[in-house]
């Protein structure tokens, strides 16, 4: 058996673009890509790829899935079959065994920081807006500084009171073992004595890609030579940092949208240009990227644009680390930004409008960028030049594409004063090396077994709650953790907050109403019990479902046939998107779902009255019942806005 922790890494480095264009000829339409369908016999192409999602769905056939769907139907292979091929295409290592009882406590132990974290943002996010202390020193650094609640509250910034061991006693005092709370990161442990990591500091929650929290960054405000400006989780079971970066969960449609990637170095740095408009932004908090951040931003994007400030030693250093980028495929381009201005800084002082032209005009090409920085070091030194030529062949080597390599290194002879023939020899030593060996080798099918089971057609009956009960899922994976209204507690004067999953759960748990489908019923089963426990449960979550039925149906859940041309945004026209309409849409699907379980019982009642014939009593008392149910959908439909439930 493959262990959980190998299946995630897996699920990590499959790009879904990457796999299916192995296959498949894309081309891209509007945020997603579209090519013919591998499945069935098609002309006019039907076949999308939604690259911010990680699925695939053909809209002619109807198959759709994630990346191990798409290789289990198309080589006809087996779910463990599918997961080796893909490990075998990025070279993961996979250690066949039993699952123990150990790594069964150690999913339930890593399930058990997931809440933890996901309660720390909370009550941090509480100590900055409601708490005094968070309010007279967190709050007013952010108001100083020019941050507003709107993009404080998209990341869910907070702060931690200075009192050492507030946030532990509190935590332990809801409920929280102090086991978990070390574990995770949160509390420290010295010799018995529990105290706070990040006590009297700003909190900078750090996301997945499905928005559950896995670790935080902490910055002081005081000033105290004595401690680190900024302290960060340390390496957990949940939080790695070489495999995320920072802003990711808020930037992914964005960055899909714009098809292109900015990376900036500090977490102020993402809130400053979302305040500016430009949300296609990422950080990688001041350590060197990794490869496995990179193949993350590469999901959604294979364009990154990297943001500098005019500090000559700090580009010089980060310049050496970007080739790992180019080796991945990505097209890599340089923002200079003016001396002594960094994103944060420099979006302030200008307007959102002449940032956002400032990016677009004074982009370069990294590897011209890198040219040119070497020669203004070089100057006329014969062995500074002989390095440089070195520096740049090193990277022009490293791009996997054969036409750009043969472009740059066109470019770069004449740039250097050398003839392309010697660029071009030295490039092609460098790729004769054994560490530029083929990268995507193709694994060797040896089996093949029956593809994926996919989801059951539901048939259509004159009474049936099957595609509200559809419409109330779609809602809860799709837009589940946004917030649908916040209110203000009288007594205690703290916010309540009510997220679409919130709403849902607590209407449908109140009726004691149920799922007719049987998988429907088990998607909202998962739902409420991850909110009970204070996770955030999202598409990404159901889209790997280890379920192929429920991953199918979350895949169809999440697809979308059509999408809005940026013609209408390029034009200035607002359009009103249904995640701005949601306030209106979530209640009414609510009512909806409501109505159709209602029907269901009014068709019961007419079928018991007529068994029950000859029986007046019997018969009275289930007419009393059907008026009762009649009043109801008539107050519904008065909810719904006067109109006739169907």
């Amino acid at each position: 058996m493959i262990d959980h922790s190998t299946i995630e890494k897996i699920f990590d480095a499959a790009q879904i673009t990457d796999v299916v264009q192995e296959f498949v000829s894309l081309k891209k339409r509007g945020v997603n890509l579209l090519g013919l369908c591998p499945f069935h016999n098609e002309k006019t192409p039907s076949f999308t790829v939604s690259p911010a999602k990680g699925i695939f769905k053909c809209f002619g056939c109807g198959k759709g899935g994630n990346a191990v769907n798409f290789i289990m139907e198309h080589e006809h292979l087996s779910y463990p079959e599918a997961l080796r091929w893909l490990a075998k295409k990025y070279h993961i290592e996979i250690e066949e065994k039993e699952v123990t009882a150990e790594e069964i406590q150690k999913q339930n132990e890593r399930e058990s920081m997931l809440v933890v974290t996901q309660y720390a943002a909370r009550l941090f996010s509480e100590n900055l807006f409601h708490g005094h202390e968070g309010m007279a020193l967190g709050l007013s650094y952010f108001r100083e500084r020019g941050f507003g609640d709107a993009v404080l509250r998209k990341f869910e910034v907070g702060y931690s009171n200075e009192k050492r061991d507030d946030f532990t006693q509190r935590a332990v005092a809801a409920g929280y073992k102090n086991d978990f709370l070390v574990m995770s990161g949160l509390t420290i442990d010295r010799e018995g004595y529990l105290f706070d990591r990040f006590a009297g500091r700003i909190m900078f929650p750090i996301h997945s890609l499905s928005g559950q929290v896995l670790g935080f960054g902490g910055r002081i405000i005081k000033s105290d030579p004595r401690s680190a400006k900024y302290v960060n989780t340390p390496e957990t079971e949940i939080y790695h940092k070489s495999r995320i970066v920072y802003g990711i969960f808020q930037a992914r449609q964005a960055i899909t949208r714009e098809d292109r990637c900015y990376l900036v170095e500090g977490y102020t740095d993402v809130l400053s240009m979302h305040e500016s408009g430009v949300e296609n932004v990422v950080a990688s908090s001041g350590t060197a990227l990794t490869q496995e951040q990179i193949r993350l931003i590469k999901r959604f994007t294979p364009n990154i644009t990297m943001l500098y400030d005019g500090d000559p030693a700090g580009v010089k250093a980060s310049v050496r680390g970007t080739d790992m980028v180019l080796e991945e495929g990505m097209n890599v381009r340089i923002v200079m930004l003016p001396d002594g201005e960094d994103p944060d800084s420099y979006s302030k002082k200008v307007s959102d409008e002449e940032f956002k032209s400032y990016l677009r005009d004074n982009e370069t090409d990294f590897i011209r960028f890198k040219t040119r920085l070497l020669l203004d070091e070089a100057q006329n030194d014969p062995v500074r030049r002989a390095n440089l030529v070195r520096e740049v062949v090193r990277s022009i080597a490293v791009i996997p594409d054969q036409i750009s390599r043969t472009i740059y290194v066109k470019e770069c002879s004449t740039q250097l004063g050398m003839p392309e023939e010697v660029v071009l020899d030295e490039v092609m030593k460098l790729r004769r090396q054994q560490t530029f060996r083929d990268r995507n080798a193709w694994p060797v099918q040896d089996t093949l077994v029956s593809p994926q089971v996919p989801a059951p057609k539901q048939k259509k009956t004159e009474e049936t709650s099957y595609y509200s009960e559809k419409e109330l899922l779609r809602l809860l994976i799709r837009y589940g953790s946004v917030v649908l209204k916040r209110q203000t507690d009288e007594e205690t004067g703290r916010e309540i907050i009510t997220t679409v999953a919130d709403y849902i759960i607590s209407e449908i748990k109140e009726d004691q109403l149920t799922f007719e489908d049987p998988a429907f019923a088990r998607i909202f089963d998962e739902i409420d019990f991850n909110v009970q426990q204070g996770l955030v449960v999202e598409d990404r979550h159901f889209v790997h479902h280890p379920d192929p039925v429920i991953s199918a149906m979350a895949v169809d859940m999440l697809t979308e046939q059509y999408t809005l041309s940026r013609i209408w945004s390029s034009h200035g026209t607002y359009v009103e998107t249904e995640d701005m309409k949601l306030k209106e849409i979530v209640p009414d699907s609510v009512l909806k779902f409501k109505s159709d379980k209602i029907k269901l019982i009014q068709k019961e009642l007419r079928r018991a009255m007529t068994e029950a014939a000859g029986d007046d009593d019997k018969i009275s008392s289930l007419q009393e019942q059907y008026k009762t149910f009649t009043s109801l959908q008539k107050k519904i439909s008065k909810s719904l806005g006067g109109r006739i439930v169907l």
